[in-house]
């Protein structure tokens, strides 16, 4: 998150734990497990259950959890959920879910992460901000 880059996502009509281990699944698909990576969430049933620690485990990261009913611990994802109700969600209707998923599809992977600027990563792209970091970190 240290990019405020949107690796893993997943959309659906419920909210089971499969959902998550999608865009988990998608996460580790895109950038593979790094060594010594925290995987950090809110406490969801979804995020405690089996099936998503089993995922956690067999990448070979550390699960991480917010504190009970302390929001902020989660902040850059509370604060990702708010500019997408913001800027895109609550600016319109959508007649299907389809049509609602192909929003956020374009929401996230063409403008937030290639397009938003964001203040808490010196006003660069989550792009910009990924390439920087890979080059600091290669050099």
């Amino acid at each position: 998150m240290a990019t405020r880059e949107i690796v893993g996502w997943a959309m659906e009509d419920h909210l089971r734990a499969e959902l998550c281990c999608d865009a988990l699944t998608m996460a580790l698909g895109r950038r593979g497990p790094v060594p010594g990576l925290i995987h950090h969430s809110d406490r969801g049933s979804q995020y405690a259950g089996t099936e998503y620690r089993k995922l956690i485990k067999k990448a070979g990261l550390t699960q991480s959890m917010s504190r009970k009913g302390e929001c902020l611990d989660n902040a850059p994802m509370e604060s990702f959920f708010a500019s997408l109700k913001k800027e895109l969600v609550h600016r319109q209707r959508f007649k299907t879910r389809a049509q609602a998923k192909a929003a956020i599809f374009e929401y996230i992977e063409v403008f937030y992460n290639r397009q938003r600027r964001h203040s808490a990563i010196g006003y660069q792209t989550p792009q910009q901000a990924f390439n920087n970091m890979t080059w600091k970190m290669a050099a």
